[in-house]
């Protein structure tokens, strides 16, 4: 009883004493304070007076942080907070509560100059720089500041009347934060955001636990604009983006061997996207999620295979790799469970693959993609493509019914994404030219040239595509293309010529239910290509082309002929080029006819004394001839190997 009397005064006297000398305690913890940024930071951090208001409430005034030799970063009129005591006693400031009114955070970066980076960029040590190595890792920087974020969030939170500016080379953020309460890691906000000419205003509800790296937040716009637009899009890509409700969160964080692991999760509600290498018009997502795990190391970077992307109701797993150092090196995988077919179609989003809005199925997809390039050693690319399909068959073709080709139906040529030609493909167009009216020469030469598997393939070349991506790598531009004559005939028949990103996936999808459905046969396919492929100016169709340059009916040209036609297929408007001043043809065309020919002795399409004939000479007898361009012949017979499609030299 002596005891607990002793300890029990001890106590009230030591409580009396800290009462008596709590203001030069807390003073004390104000210096020491000042002083640790002091040392650990190039700034100086000024604090006009701090007093308690009530037994462990805290008034701090006038705070401000200067960085050294920039403008002030940071200004605050009054916080008013719950201090913890031991950390008084300890010199430093824990607020358990704090309520802060009339802030505003200036920020700016210019060049190579800012008033910010300080507070994450690590300091210099008395250590020697090896200066020749550059070493770029976002992982660390990344990690340290979502450590410096947690390790300073109170445990509750009152901010009134908050403003934050960031201007960088010229455009300038201004966000206004009128009310944002925390209580008990739930946290609600109301915010307007201006950026440039685009204002936001939005309401933010979240949650966040800083001892276990948990941080999500959901924002969405106001009752007068309920949408949000993303800004800057329009200035940096030419692009449009908004969304009605937004999603972020963090759900773990794991720093370790110098490699940052991020997992969390992000969706969005009435996404809109524009932008013309996208789609013609705009593009809206109902719904779409993310389920990432990204790792981020020196020189590394990856979205982990446990990655997840919905859209809609349709389900992806992608995993993404790249590599900077020593050689950069590119790795995407995808890969989707079984989708129900009329769940992928109603999944495509309004304004992407039009052609296949209402198409209703029986059956489901599985879908695969391995794509993987050392840029060090890009001949050794690896290229694999697949989609599946289990009792998948069309009870509905929707807006568009793919089984045109059968019949009759009217064709419409663009450029420049505006309508230049319409004509009907069918008996009634008195161009049009039967599949056996159309020599064997021409369609065995054009056959050889771009596609000799045509007959046979369902509507792809693997081979081809890798050793088109292989040539564009190596050139850093598209000098080569992969298509067949499957894929040629869909961009022309059912779509539009603008390159879009979508368009390449739907013109495929569209291939594979041609091919696979076997909706129109393979004579019909190569009959409708040839007469409707562009042969040279406003000529579509091979009567056309037959008449322009030789003056002639299909079935009258001859082999020579015939291969000149195949030749210029690629690129029609180009054929005034293949001549030189005497009417004579130039090296590649030449080399053509060698190639070509030489390819159709081998697959047993011409007798070796056809192939014997040939002559590297034609007359533009049509109207073609006039309109030749006489200039020296500079082409060298060793690039044209690689003007040439792959297809042709791939299967020898």
């Amino acid at each position: 009883m002596i005891g607990v009397g002793v300890f029990a005064t001890l106590l009230v006297i030591g409580f009396v004493a800290f009462l008596l000398n709590r203001e030069r305690i807390l003073k004390y913890a104000v210096a020491k304070v000042i002083q640790k940024v002091d040392n650990k930071y190039p700034a100086q951090l000024q604090i006009g007076d701090a007093q308690f208001t009530d037994f462990n409430t805290v008034l701090v005034t006038n705070i401000a942080l200067l960085p050294d030799g920039q403008p002030k970063l940071l200004q605050i009129d009054t916080v008013e907070a719950t201090v913890s005591f031991r950390s008084l006693f300890l010199g430093r400031m824990v607020f358990k509560q704090f309520d802060m009114a009339n802030g505003v955070i200036t920020a700016f970066k210019k060049d190579s100059t800012d008033n910010f980076s300080f507070l994450y960029r690590k300091q210099a040590s008395n250590e020697p720089v090896d200066t020749t190595a550059k070493r770029s890792n976002y992982g660390t920087l990344l990690n340290r500041l979502i450590e410096t974020a947690f390790e300073n969030v109170p445990d509750g939170v009152n901010f009134r009347n908050l403003g934050v500016v960031f201007s960088s080379d010229g455009r300038v953020i201004n966000m206004q934060l009128p009310t944002m309460i925390m209580e008990d890691g739930e946290i609600a906000a109301r915010m307007t955001i201006t950026t440039d000419s685009v204002t936001n205003t939005m309401y933010v509800k979240g949650l966040i636990d800083p001892d276990e790296y948990l941080l999500s937040a959901k924002m969405y716009g106001d009752d007068q604009s309920r949408t949000i637009e993303v800004p800057y899009i329009q200035q940096k890509f030419g692009a449009t983006m908004r969304f009605d409700t937004l999603s972020l969160s963090i759900t773990d964080k794991v720093f370790k061997n110098n490699q940052l692991t991020i997992r969390g999760e992000s969706s969005a509600h009435g996404l809109v996207l524009n932008h013309p290498k996208i789609a013609d018009e705009n593009v809206t997502v109902q719904n779409g999620a993310l389920k990432y795990k990204i790792t981020l190391g020196d020189h590394y970077y990856a979205l982990e295979p446990e990655s997840e992307v919905r859209i809609n109701k349709a389900v992806f797993y992608p995993e993404l790799t790249y590599e900077t150092r020593p050689n950069r090196k590119i790795g995407i995988r995808i890969n989707s469970p079984e989708i129900p077919a009329n769940d992928l179609f109603a999944s495509m989003p309004p304004g992407l693959f039009d052609t296949f809005q209402g198409m209703k199925a029986t059956g489901s997809f599985t879908y695969r993609l391995n794509f993987y390039v050392d840029m060090a050693r890009v001949d050794s690319l690896k290229f694999e493509s697949d989609l599946d399909a289990t009792n998948f068959d069309i009870t509905d073709f929707g807006q568009h019914d793919l089984r045109k080709l059968n019949t009759e139906f009217t064709h419409s040529v663009y450029e420049n994404g505006k309508v230049v030609r319409t004509f009907a493909v069918g008996p009634s167009n008195p161009n049009f030219t039967p599949y056996n009216q159309i020599p064997d020469y021409l369609k065995y030469a054009i056959m050889t040239a771009e596609d000799p598997r045509f007959l046979t393939h369902k509507g792809f070349h693997d081979g081809a595509f890798r050793h088109s991506l292989i040539t564009n790598i190596k050139e850093n531009s598209f000098v080569r293309g992969g298509s067949t004559i499957s894929m040629q005939l869909v961009k022309n028949a059912f779509l539009t010529r603008k390159k879009t990103i979508t368009r390449k996936v739907e013109e495929a999808l569209i291939v594979w239910i041609l091919e696979n459905e076997r909706l129109t046969s393979k004579e019909r396919m190569f009959e409708v290509y040839l007469n409707i492929i562009e042969w040279g100016p406003n000529v579509y169709g091979i009567k056309e082309a037959a008449r322009f340059y030789f003056s002639k009916q299909p079935h009258q040209l001859t082999f020579e002929e015939c291969l000149f036609l195949a030749s210029i297929v690629p690129k029609p408007k180009q054929y005034r080029t293949y001549f030189n001043s005497y009417g004579e043809l130039r090296a590649y065309p030449r080399y053509f006819f060698k190639l070509i020919s030489g390819n159709m002795l081998k697959r047993g399409l011409i007798s070796p004394s056809e192939h014997a004939g040939v002559s590297p000479y034609v007359n533009l007898s049509g109207r073609a001839g006039s309109f030749i361009i006489p200039k020296p012949d500079t082409t060298q017979v060793v690039d044209t190997m690689e003007m040439l499609a792959p297809i042709d030299l791939l299967d020898f």
